[in-house]
Formats: C-alpha cells, sequence, structure tokens
C-alpha cells in the first residue's frame, strides 16, 4: 500500500515565498517510459546553455537521470539519499557535498542511488520528511537559477517531497492509450496533493514521443487534450531517435545536435514555461 504524506503548505521552506527568484520544476509521472528524464535533461542543458545556472536533481531510485550523466546509482557514495538521514533536518554544507558537475557547463547534478528505494520503509514515524528537498533548496536559493526535479513513478516520500517543493509541475505523458491511465493516476495525486496543500500547484500535461504517422499516437493525443483541456500543453515533443543517441554520449540533447524536432519542440516548451512563471520578465 502506498503510503500519502501530508504536507502543510505554511510550512514548506519555500524559495518563491521569500522573494527568490530561483524556479523550481518538478518532471513527474506515476508511469515510467513517459519522457520524463528526456524532458529534465533537454530543457536543463537549454536553459544552461542561455547562460543560466541549473541543478538537475534525480528522486528516482531507478537513476536514470543519474546514469545519463555516466555515473552509477548502484555503486555512487554521495546522493539525494544522504538527505533525508538526518530525522527530517537537513544539515549546513550537506546538500552542497552532494552536486556534481555534468558535460554541460552551468548544469549541475544531485545524483541518485539505487537506496532511495528504501526510504518508504526507513523513514516511517519519522517527522517532517515531506520537506527535505523544500527545505535542500532553501539552503541552495542563491546558487542557481532554476531547479529541475526528475521524480520517481510512484507516489511515496520522494513524489510528495518534489511536489511540496516545486513551484511548476510538468507531467510527461506518451501519446498511447496505456500511458493516459497513468496520467489519470498522476492527475488524481496532484489533485489531493493541491487540497492537502492549500494552494493551486501550476502544472503543465506534456504530450511526448508523438509519430503524426501513426493513428493510435494521434488518436492518443486528441484523447488527452479532450479530457485535460487546458491543461495540456497545444503542441507535443516528437518522436526523436537523436535523444537516444545523445543520452549514449551523455550529452544534452541540443548540444548534439541543437536544430532537430525533438530540441525544437522543447525549444518552444520552454518558452512557454517562461511565460506560466514569469521567467521572462
Amino acid at each position: 500500500m502506498t503510503c500519502v504524506i501530508s504536507v502543510n503548505h505554511s510550512d514548506t521552506v519555500n524559495c518563491q515565498n521569500r522573494g527568490i527568484k530561483v524556479r523550481i520544476w518538478g518532471v513527474a509521472n506515476q508511469k515510467g517510459g513517459v519522457g520524463k528524464t528526456t524532458s529534465v535533461v533537454a530543457l536543463g542543458g537549454l536553459l544552461a546553455q542561455e547562460g543560466n545556472r541549473v541543478l538537475v536533481m534525480d528522486l528516482d531510485p531507478h537513476g536514470s537521470l543519474t546514469s545519463y550523466f555516466g555515473y552509477d546509482p548502484d555503486t555512487i557514495e554521495q546522493s539525494a539519499f544522504d538527505l533525508f538521514m538526518h530525522q527530517g533536518k537537513v544539515p549546513d554544507g550537506l546538500p552542497e557535498q552532494l552536486i556534481t558537475s555534468t558535460s554541460c557547463e552551468g548544469l549541475d547534478l544531485m545524483p541518485a542511488s539505487t537506496a532511495l528505494a528504501t526510504l518508504e520503509r526507513r523513514m516511517v514515524g519519522v517527522e517532517g520528511m515531506g520537506l527535505i528537498i523544500s527545505k535542500t533548496l532553501a539552503m541552495l536559493w542563491d546558487q542557481y537559477d532554476y531547479v529541475l526535479i526528475d521524480n520517481s513513478p510512484s507516489l511515496g516520500v520522494l513524489m510528495i517531497n518534489s511536489l511540496a517543493a516545486s513551484q511548476q509541475l510538468i507531467v510527461p505523458v506518451q501519446t498511447e492509450f496505456l500511458a493516459i491511465k497513468g496520467l489519470e493516476r498522476m492527475m488524481h495525486t496532484l489533485g489531493m496533493v493541491i487540497r492537502s496543500q492549500k494552494s493551486n500547484l501550476k502544472h503543465l500535461i506534456l504530450p511526448t514521443m508523438f509519430d503524426r504517422r501513426t493513428q493510435a499516437s494521434t488518436q492518443s493525443l486528441r484523447t488527452i487534450k479532450g479530457k485535460w483541456g487546458d491543461e495540456v500543453w497545444k503542441y507535443a515533443v516528437p518522436v526523436d531517435t537523436k535523444f537516444r543517441d545523445a543520452s549514449m554520449k551523455g550529452l544534452v540533447p541540443s548540444a548534439y545536435d541543437n536544430d532537430t524536432h525533438g530540441v525544437r519542440a522543447y525549444k518552444k516548451l520552454l518558452e512557454n514555461l517562461k511565460e506560466m512563471t514569469g521567467a521572462n520578465g
């Protein structure tokens, strides 16, 4: 059974409430393989190439984001897991110790370890575990312009931490029928969190892996837009084999090839997100 952690929004350490410019975007869905990690890497790379200081955080025990940049989540010694080992507190200086560099200048990584999968069992009865990431980012507020969080595809302490810390949520969904069921679960979860926090977390559903040549993909996109309407980005990220090639090299997609169909879509998405979050001002 999944444990839902209630978070009192008034207690959340939120950089936005402190009048700080850092923008925190969570990327989440309760289904794997929908493009969460690709979205984090693509958007993070584009932001860094614009001259922003960007941190990408891996909160998925599978560690796909960590592996993308050449680190092994099975053997890595310091990771986001360490943040949760101090009875709901975050020691001074610890977040900085967990951050490492990537192949993209201006883009840093807080990696994941597979030990994150044990948190639900370890954290039973520990107070304040839903605010660890919020507290962590409050300590890093002057070091970054953007933080993007890659999430586990399951509801629990890690996703609740991400949702509590985020100012904007991006929900990637593959344009195929099985992914729509996962999206329904995610939107139900989001509704529960919004009611718990008594605040409306901004969110945008992002159709991914769209192939206009197939009826299944076009019909799925039509269904997603018909059911969720204005909550859905008006475009879609197309299938792009260059994303796979970029991941094999450990490069952000725009550094591997800046003019593919997929990269152009993420550039368009980024401009939309900046408008939504006031980042163009």
